[in-house]
């Protein structure tokens, strides 16, 4: 599935017609996820951070740097493309482990998604257990962190925990306010344009939260969380098709300005969700 950011340049590239930049899925979101966590962990898991990060020529990608916790959250996307010697994909393996496309028309059910392990929750619980284990080798502790930071913030873009059998909103073509002739779908508007928008729109997000607001969002397990974002698909199907979530797809979603605006929100809360609960798994994991 193609889950690309279409950051401001990208949208203004499409509007008029050029060809536009090759950009990690949902930069702004995932730095800002993780910006948010690193305001929150304690001052011993920022050190210990810093001190793993300090061993990214571990992972053997330059290409894909990964020494502050902002590059670290955009990684696992960045990796993608990279091939062996021989042409194979050297992180093919890590595929499934972005997304858990539960039917938002259906009882929550991730059992399908995660067989074999092969979901982002499941690769959540996975990383924090592998940097707990003082056993894991140093290359896969860092390895653990960034893939950790980055799908936090995966989680919590709804279209990651949430579909209709349509490879996260990927298949369903959209507009988003005046960029008709952008030729987005659902998901690109939730990874890019919409994301930049509540992230930008006022009071900053990244800041120092209070320990009752940390405990309270931080509550719950993975799975807990897993089923927040699938509720917020929901939500954002039921925006993008006029209030039934379950009914029928146009040839082309077209959301208009009021229903951006009320999405606005809830993405804003999603990334806030996402940056408070990965501190919480950071401190678990190294504090």
């Amino acid at each position: 599935m193609k889950r690309y950011l279409l950051a401001p340049i990208a949208v203004a590239a499409a509007a008029i017609g050029l060809a536009s930049p090759a950009i990690a899925f949902w930069e702004y979101g995932h730095q800002t996820v993780a910006q948010i966590a690193y305001a929150n962990v304690t001052p011993k898991t920022k050190a210990a951070i810093r001190k793993l990060l300090a061993q990214q020529a571990l992972l053997d990608t330059p290409e894909c740097p990964a020494g502050t916790i902002e590059q670290a959250s955009v990684w696992a996307d960045c990796i993608k493309p990279l091939k062996t010697a021989h042409g194979k994909s050297r992180f093919g393996f890590a595929y499934n482990w972005h997304f858990q496309d539960a039917d938002v028309c259906a009882p929550f059910d991730v059992t399908e998604s995660c067989k074999d392990g092969n979901c982002v929750s499941v690769q959540i619980d996975r990383d924090v257990k592998l940097l707990r284990d003082r056993a894991t080798s140093p290359k896969d502790r860092v390895q653990a962190l960034a893939f950790l930071i980055h799908f936090v913030g995966d989680l919590h873009q709804p279209l990651h925990a949430g579909d209709r059998h349509d490879k996260g909103g990927n298949d369903v073509k959209a507009d988003y306010g005046i960029y008709g002739p952008a030729r987005f779908n659902l998901h690109s508007i939730w990874d890019g344009p919409l994301a930049e928008r509540a992230i930008s729109t006022p009071p900053s997000l990244v800041r120092r939260y209070p320990a009752a607001e940390r405990a309270k969002i931080g509550a719950g397990t993975v799975t807990d969380w897993s089923r927040e974002s699938w509720e917020a698909a929901y939500t954002a199907y039921a925006a993008a098709l006029g209030g039934d979530a379950c009914g029928t797809v146009p040839a082309r979603v077209k959301m208009d300005d009021a229903t951006i605006a009320k999405m606005v929100p809830v993405s804003r809360e999603e990334i806030r969700r996402g940056g408070i609960r990965l501190a919480k798994l950071l401190d678990k994991a190294l504090g």
